[in-house]
């Protein structure tokens, strides 16, 4: 028979077959040597005693019957017919290559535009940026293949049960190379060191098909004729034509936001949220979350999720990094934003989380000449305060969380992940008070929460802005195509309709669905 059973274990447990095997027989009232096999299902951390740390497990258990292993999603992706219906895709990042791989599997043909390089060609304009503080407006840590999860992470985490199947998305990036942990893991993470090679397969997996993946096509304009799409244009000076476009470009392609201004296209400011990087010791955070020292072989470093409201706003932990580095993800000169990453391993001594403030129309009122941009150009004013600042070459305006919630100048600063390095700076000049007041008010409620989270060992890095879109561009909501331009798709983080990789990847299968059966080849 197949049981399935939940077991609450100690960490050297969880990972030796042996003790797994014990337990789950004495639970099921077996004996050990009948039972043949297991598979876990879910697997997370419960660290709410002060005592001990456990391991929760969701296990499937086969006693007394052959042992299968966990059944795992088959992806076919077959040649495409030369006489293939096409659609254009903006954008490689989740989003994009998602909706590629899926129109693949549909029957039509994918057409990828991506404005930055290939992963291996972008890896050195970000060496670029860390040690000589030179931006590639077209290549950096948000634009590029694998657009801005690639190089700043790949956490899988997502509670958007119901924008799509996340276990559909979570198999497709184990079919290109990721690891099974993935798939029973609470909070999946791939590892900065990692995802390239799945991105570089996910591409080769679209031109083996037939697709096309054209890197520095950066798009310009868009054809349309009569409300209708017929395809777009680049500052290279190519055309790409098809009746239904794609437009997944992520959060941060102001041009392309402007451009659809200028283009008189409907498009809507969007609340957003703004902040700093926080940046502690790991070892700090592993005590205060696992009530130790020393958290030994079987934990990973600890994590957290923090979120308070003050006066009538969210104050939120937001793309938590243990064991990770704080990245210059600037897309152009003489601004200043900073983001977060691990590796794998997650084996580096600090954690870092940004931690945000929601902002909305009264913050972004002083830009109200820009229209629906005014969000936009609000943060981009707030991240060239914080260029300025860091004196420049992206060097980052850093504070102690003490003495930004106490109100002085940081006499020396603890040491930092942030390459590019940090520059003692009043944070308070960097960030609206409707954020920073928040945000220190907030500081002093976390560190009630959380054991020793409010220190002077805690590093404040300037500027997280780019938690989300700040523009929205509408769609139907059955047709999923924007209300004025027919054929033209809003996908993904940079419409306003994803929070993620994984929420960026189901929307793009989701449009990817709508096109093919719009052609009449869905299957």
């Amino acid at each position: 028979m197949i049981q399935q059973v939940s077991l609450k274990v100690l960490p050297a447990e969880a990972f030796s077959d042996t003790a797994l095997t014990k337990l789950a027989a004495t639970s099921l009232g077996v004996k050990p040597k009948d039972i043949t096999g297991f598979n876990l299902l879910k697997r997370s951390i419960d660290a709410r005693s002060r005592q001990q740390v456990y391991y929760v497990l969701t296990m499937q258990v086969f006693v007394n019957e052959p042992f299968q292993d966990r059944p795992h999603l088959r992806f076919q992706y077959d040649a495409l017919p030369a006489n293939a219906p096409q659609a254009v895709i903006i954008g490689a990042g989740p989003a994009g290559l998602f909706a590629a791989l899926r129109l693949i599997e549909l029957g039509v043909k994918p057409i990828v535009l991506e404005r930055g390089k290939d992963v291996r060609s972008r890896r050195r304009d970000l060496a670029a940026l860390n040690k000589t503080g030179i931006v590639n407006p077209d290549s950096n840590y948000c634009f590029g293949e694998g657009g801005a999860g690639t190089y700043s992470d790949g956490k899988l985490y997502t509670r958007s049960n119901k924008r799509g199947d996340i276990n559909r998305i979570l198999h497709i990036f184990c079919h290109f190379g990721a690891t099974e942990k993935i798939i029973y893991d609470a909070h999946p993470h791939i590892g900065t060191n990692k995802l390239p090679h799945i991105i570089t397969a996910m591409r080769e997996q679209i031109e083996a098909c037939g697709g096309e993946v054209h890197f520095e096509q950066k798009v310009n304009d868009l054809l349309i004729s009569d409300n209708n799409i017929t395809g777009v244009t680049t500052t290279a000076g190519a055309s790409f034509h098809a009746s239904h476009v794609v437009l997944a470009t992520g959060h941060s392609a102001r041009d392309i936001f402007t451009m659809l201004h200028q283009r008189n296209v409907l498009i809507e400011a969007k609340p957003f949220a703004l902040g700093v990087r926080v940046e502690h010791p790991q070892w700090l955070i592993d005590m205060a979350q696992y009530h130790c020292t020393h958290r030994g072989d079987f934990l990973p470093p600890a994590s957290y999720s923090l979120v308070e409201q003050v006066e009538g706003r969210g104050v939120f932990s937001f793309c938590m990094c243990p064991g990770g580095i704080i990245a210059p993800a600037a897309t152009d000169p003489g601004e200043l934003v900073v983001n977060g990453w691990s590796p794998s391993k997650r084996d580096n001594p600090f954690a870092n989380s940004g931690m945000v403030v929601t902002v909305d129309e009264s913050d972004f009122a002083p830009f109200a000449k820009h229209g629906p941009l005014a969000a936009m150009y609000f943060q981009q004013q707030v991240e060239r305060n914080a260029f300025k600042a860091g004196g420049g070459n992206f060097v980052a305006p850093a504070q102690r969380m003490s003495d930004f919630v106490e109100k002085r100048i940081s006499s020396s600063l603890p040491e930092c992940s942030y390459i590019p390095g940090v520059n003692s700076a009043d944070l308070r000049t960097v960030l609206p008070a409707s954020v920073h007041k928040r945000l220190g008010a907030a500081f002093k409620a976390f560190g009630k929460k959380m054991k020793n989270y409010y220190t002077s060992e805690a590093i404040l890095v300037a500027t997280e802005s780019r938690t989300s879109s700040p523009v929205r561009i509408p769609r139907d909501n059955n047709t999923l195509m924007h209300p004025q331009v027919k054929g033209l798709y809003p996908c993904g983080e940079g419409a306003g309709y994803a929070g993620g990789i994984v929420s960026a990847a189901m929307d793009g299968e989701r449009i990817a669905e709508v096109i093919a059966a719009t052609v009449g080849k869905a299957h």
